[in-house]
């Protein structure tokens, strides 16, 4: 299935000669589901590994795999300001199966993987997503459908640890808009904290409605 969108969906499509690189980039993306990445840090990783490729290429074979749906591009917007950020973004995969026939499961990228799957979750309730900035924290996801608005911070684990950091994130937002984190592990808050509920991510994945 994977070379059958690659192929006929990208190659084909699109004439393009330098598979190579087309490969090259779906494997980084793979391996940096989640993580903000810009076509210039895409391209300097690319040529750490010899592949000299301009950051516009870059761009331009994005796009293709968006197109193709292989992929979801997911930009960073300024809370404050309403600015979408062009530079940098998040690529999330349609299908889970898919990145792993690329770079394999593995058990430590588990908080990559729950990010995708409540992505993709948050996409087939309806919700136009954003990775949201507030100064110097993220907000993994900012959700907006109709009239409707949510914050989602995605944890593996809530530990003592990460608790503050996860939670904190959220506090920071000055509006009153519902925000919530969702994870594996048990509610450890049943009230929420601080007015930020707390979902295990199964409950999350298995309901129509988060509000």
């Amino acid at each position: 299935i994977y070379d059958t969108i690659l192929l006929k969906d990208v190659v084909a499509r699109y004439k393009i000669r330098n598979i190579y690189f087309l490969e090259s980039l779906v494997a980084y993306l793979a391996d940096n589901t989640g993580t903000l990445v810009s076509a210039k840090k895409i391209s300097d990783f690319l040529k750490s590994q010899r592949i000299n490729i301009s950051p516009n290429i870059v761009l331009n074979y994005l796009s293709f795999l968006t197109n193709a749906f292989l992929v979801f591009n997911v930009p960073r917007s300024d809370l404050r300001g309403r600015k979408i950020f062009e530079v940098t973004s998040k690529y999330y995969f349609e299908d889970l199966g898919l990145r792993h026939s690329v770079v394999g499961y593995k058990q430590v990228d588990i908080n990559k993987i729950l990010e995708n799957l409540v992505f993709l979750h948050l996409q087939i309730l309806g919700y136009k997503v954003t990775v949201g900035q507030l100064k110097d924290k993220e907000i993994d996801f900012v959700c907006e459908r109709h009239r409707e608005k949510l914050y989602i911070q995605v944890a593996y684990l809530i530990t003592e640890k990460n608790k503050k950091r996860e939670f904190e994130n959220l506090l920071a937002i000055e509006d009153n808009y519902p925000k919530f984190v969702v994870s594996m592990d048990e509610v450890i808050e049943k009230r929420g904290y601080k007015g930020i509920k707390q979902i295990r991510a199964e409950d999350f994945l298995l309901n129509s409605k988060i509000i």
